[in-house]
């Protein structure tokens, strides 16, 4: 469980969100963890909640707002919480919940981490940083009151000393831009805090703007004299006096180079204005953000996770970090160690490789902790693409809270949801009107001139852009066959999936991008999906039955299913899966149906693929559709 008080209060556990009540609940769940761990005897509780001057009920409100805060406690128990609770303990209340669950406790200690000034200013950054980065606006936000008033107040002088520490800790391992733009903030809100001026002012020499540097004295000056009636103090006057001597240059622009490692952005990358904005909120205010992208092969989930990030690269300013994790591949996913070593290499962290004379564990762990050591304040974006399980993903999660992560899957990785508390985003394939817009960009005015032949073959690609771009490379290499010529050879599930190899390409290859989502699934789940192929949709009882499963079994096969995106539930107990994945389902449940004197079909020849021509120039095998789905051999 997890209390927040700066910002509006919000209380967490097991990566859900509870209702912290009402706002004088709010009051007394907030004066408790302020002391959390130490009892706070009932005549504070009710000073911190009604003030001195309260009615003869308030006695009665504090019990009725403890029994609340009990029962929420219980909630978030039960939701994976950690331990905490509320005990009555001689004349007062406690909150027993480890202080480190609070934010305000976790700045101030991070905060004392950063104190000891002997210690390089490099060391203290990181600190200082991620206490920083838990405030989340005005602390106790709603609230009202003489106990939330002072205390607000108080939180608000230790964050603006908390800044300045920062500020000096990062002019002096040069990082003046940053200094400068966070420091512009605060004097709006700060104007006539002379050490904030004076910081400012050294911050702005040191990036060679000593003119603005300057300009912003003479403004603080005037307003203090307006205001306060009185001159600037001595540190002020001593900064523009070093200033005007000359004694305050430009500081050399650091040279470290930031790790920038992401793929280029997908070609006319279409639509998905709306998974973006999503991505936007989930990530935006939420320190450590851990997101995933689940959904099927060929939507488009690294495409999505490249744009919001080279969108957004500017809120990362110590590196954009990309992996990916092979876990839907021809090639084996890569284990932690590899991982490691890569996430290790990308951030300039020396590693000669394992320890022959220490164990695979210790080596692993010993990575696994530089890694954590190297990321902890730095504002940097983790992609981890391609995630075949919770498990592969969980030791690279970085845990600082200046580090956000987008991790895409195949699977829906239930675990990591529930228990990193990642946020999920499910990428359905492109609306139609998009993946129209998709094919038009791709292959220009045959869109707009058979614009029936083209939502059809829209539809026969799932409307997934991995298939409109092959479909689209098709109907290049061919111009002069018509879309609706296109769409007829791609009736045919056996044709589609033959027409769509991409010259042998196995990473766009359709049938063999799908098949990865595959290689984990046991038989009996892979025999479900084959049903598919001639089925619109299937619900358990129905599946059972043709299977011989109990129904119990049945639903779990078919639910491993949905959480692997080869199918998706429409109604209860109904799932359905789109047109070229179920050409792709009906061409595996032929091929397991085949017998060594099976006849083997081949694509017309009007749209063989121009990298594989038919051998020997015969007339192609065509078919033709009998009852129940069988085939018979037609020239």
């Amino acid at each position: 469980m997890e209390l927040r008080l700066l910002g509006p209060i919000e209380v967490h556990a097991g990566g859900q969100a509870l209702g912290p009540g009402r706002p004088q609940q709010q009051v007394v769940l907030a004066a408790l963890a302020v002391d959390a761990g130490r009892v706070v005897p009932t005549e504070t509780l009710l000073d911190r909640m009604a003030g001195p001057a309260r009615t003869r009920q308030a006695s009665q409100l504090l019990h009725t707002h403890i029994t609340r805060i009990r029962r929420m406690l219980e909630q978030a128990r039960a939701m994976g919480g950690c331990a905490a609770g509320l005990e009555h303990r001689s004349g007062g209340y406690v909150l027993l919940l480890p202080p480190d669950r609070v934010d305000v406790h976790r700045f101030r200690s991070l905060v004392r981490q950063a104190s000891d000034e002997d210690r390089p200013a490099v060391d203290r950054l990181g600190p200082l940083r991620e206490a920083l980065d838990l405030w989340r606006g005005e602390p106790l936000a709603g609230l009202t009151g003489a106990w939330v008033e002072s205390t607000r107040q108080v939180w608000r002088q230790q964050r603006l000393a908390a800044v300045l520490a920062w500020a000096r800790c990062a002019l002096a391992v040069g990082e003046t831009t940053a200094v400068v733009e966070a420091l512009m903030s605060e004097v709006a809100d700060h104007p006539l805090v002379e050490p904030l001026a004076a910081l400012l002012m050294r911050a702005l020499a040191a990036d060679g703007r000593t003119a603005e540097a300057l300009d912003h004295y003479a403004m603080v000056r005037r307003r203090l004299v307006e205001e306060l009636g009185t001159d600037p103090g001595p540190e002020l006057r001593a900064v523009q006096q070093a200033i005007l001597r000359g004694e305050l240059t430009p500081l050399a622009r650091s040279r470290t180079a930031v790790p920038a490692h992401l793929p280029r952005d997908v070609p006319d990358f279409t639509g998905r204005e709306q998974e973006l904005a999503r991505l936007d909120a989930m990530v935006t205010g939420r320190p450590g953000a851990v997101v995933l992208i689940a959904g099927t092969a060929g939507a488009g989930k690294t495409a999505l996770a490249v744009r919001w990030a080279r969108r957004w690269a500017n809120r990362f300013p110590d590196g954009l970090l990309f992996l990916d994790l092979r876990g839907f591949d021809p090639r084996p996913p890569l284990s932690t160690q590899e991982a490691l070593e890569r996430l290790l290499v990308t951030l300039g962290v020396a590693w000669s490789g394992p320890d022959a004379a220490a164990g695979a564990t210790s080596t692993v762990d010993d990575m696994a902790a530089r890694y954590h050591r190297a990321i902890v304040g730095r504002r940097v974006l983790l992609v981890l693409d391609n995630a075949a399980s919770a498990e592969q993903v969980r030791p690279l999660l970085p845990g600082s809270p200046t580090a956000a992560v987008l991790v895409t899957s195949r699977d829906s990785l239930p675990g990591l949801v529930a228990v990193e508390g990642a946020q999920r985003l499910d990428l359905d394939p492109l609306p139609a009107e998009d993946a129209l817009a998709l094919l038009g960009r791709l292959i220009g005015a045959a869109v707009s001139a058979e614009p029936e032949a083209a939502a059809r073959l829209v539809e026969q690609m799932g409307r997934l852009p991995l298939a409109l771009r092959v479909v689209a490379e098709l109907a290049t290499a061919n111009s002069a066959t018509t879309l609706a010529e296109l769409t007829e050879d791609l009736a045919d599930p056996r044709h589609r999936c033959q027409l769509l190899d991409a010259g042998g390409d196995p990473r766009a290859a359709v049938t063999e991008v799908f098949s990865w989502s595959l290689r984990s699934l046991p038989p009996a789940v892979l025999r479900i999906f084959r049903l598919f192929g001639s089925a619109d949709d299937l619900d358990r009882a129905r599946v059972a039955a043709l299977t011989g499963l109990d129904p119990v079994d049945a639903r779990r096969a078919l639910d491993q299913l949905a959480r692997a995106n080869l199918i998706r539930p429409t109604a209860a107990g109904r799932y359905t899966t789109h047109e070229l994945l179920r050409a792709y389902a009906h061409q595996l449940d032929l091929a397991d149906q085949a017998t060594n004197g099976s006849t083997v079909t081949r694509p017309p020849r009007r749209l063989a693929h121009r990298r594989r021509p038919f051998a020997g120039g015969g007339q192609p095998t065509r078919v033709r559709k009998i009852d129940k789905g069988r085939r018979v051999k037609a020239t």
